[in-house]
């Protein structure tokens, strides 16, 4: 019983120091975090969620989340505006559209409800004019959370903060798309 006595003292020792030696596990860009405006930005309630699976400058297969609310129109169209200084690249194949989803915690990621996928009838993507427009093959009903989500993205080669605004388009006879809010995607360094 003794012996034990003063090994204990010395294993708990030995722990603290292998632990204390170990690098921890990280995910970068999990959430947009804080943002301060100032200028002509978005305000706090045009500002909309996004989720980054990398977020590092380069990295290439990063997957971006990106939230568009609970609208209180139907949805027949998705545009996407980027700024002229993200030199990252996306798929038009990897683009879908999800409605629903996990509203998850922001800091346990672990498992993610993707929602349930909407089919699309078309996904152009405009490099020189920097925009992505997506089309679901249904009219998405008011009130539905929606999400885009982007796989295979190639980030830009150096970090920064990105604002890309999205506008929707509504069924009737006036095609008129209408700014709902923006992403302020933070790409940084780890």
């Amino acid at each position: 019983m003794v012996r034990v006595q003063r090994l204990l003292p010395a294993m708990f020792a030995a722990g603290c120091l292998v632990a204390s030696g170990m690098p921890l596990v990280a995910q970068a860009q999990s959430n947009p975090g804080f943002t301060f405006n100032w200028g002509d930005g978005p305000s706090g309630s045009q500002q909309l969620r996004y989720h980054l699976d990398y977020g590092t400058p380069g990295f290439l297969g990063d997957r971006y989340w990106l939230r568009l609310g609970n609208q209180k129109v139907a949805i027949n169209r998705i545009n996407i505006s980027y700024p002229d200084y993200f030199d990252g690249t996306f798929n038009a194949q990897s683009i879908e559209l999800r409605t629903g989803g996990s509203k998850s915690n922001s800091f346990f990621q672990f498992r993610r409800d993707p929602g349930k996928l909407i089919e699309l009838a078309e996904v152009t993507l405009d490099r020189d004019n920097r925009t992505i427009d997506i089309v679901p093959a249904e009219v998405i009903p008011a009130g539905t959370e929606v999400q885009v989500i982007m796989s295979n993205v190639r980030n830009p080669r150096s970090s920064g903060m990105f604002y890309f605004n999205a506008r929707i388009g509504s069924p009737g006879d006036v095609p008129l798309m209408r700014y709902i809010g923006t992403w302020i995607i933070s790409i940084a360094r780890p």
